[in-house]
């Protein structure tokens, strides 16, 4: 499976959860019986990477997000960022720009056009900040 399917799926899952109590494991469950989308280790692995990490990735969210509070921004793109976040903050083998190009491409396929510019805009304000933070300014 290339990156992109798997983030794709960890998307599914992750925009799934909103709706649910279920278990993180519950969820991993049952979307190997539907079996509409491909799963495997890579999936279930980064799937519950970003889940356990899930309200400090909303933290975030919340403070890069300008206009609109939390339990305003569409779950679409809240299950977008905290991937795109996610590997961003823990992942060395994803470069920031990657991961946010990708989360704009899942944003373009799947939300409104206006999210796709507050997806993108969010992602770059955190990673200018990080990235000042990182070189002393």
């Amino acid at each position: 499976m290339k990156r992109s399917e798997i983030r794709e799926a960890v998307f599914f899952l992750t925009f799934e959860k909103f709706f649910t109590n279920d278990t993180t494991e519950s969820v991993i469950e049952t979307a190997y019986e539907a079996d509409i989308f491909e799963m495997n280790d890579d999936v279930e692995k980064l799937f519950i990477a970003v889940d356990e990490k899930a309200d400090e990735l909303d933290k975030i969210i919340a403070e890069f997000s300008e206009k609109r509070q939390l339990n305003r921004i569409p779950r679409v793109s809240a299950a977008i960022l905290r991937i795109a976040l996610y590997e961003m903050l823990y992942d060395d083998k994803v470069p920031d720009n990657v991961a946010i190009s990708e989360a704009v491409i899942l944003t373009k396929k799947f939300a409104f056009e206006q999210d796709v510019q507050f997806v993108n805009g969010l992602l770059g304000a955190f990673f200018r900040t990080r990235n000042n933070e990182n070189s002393g300014n």
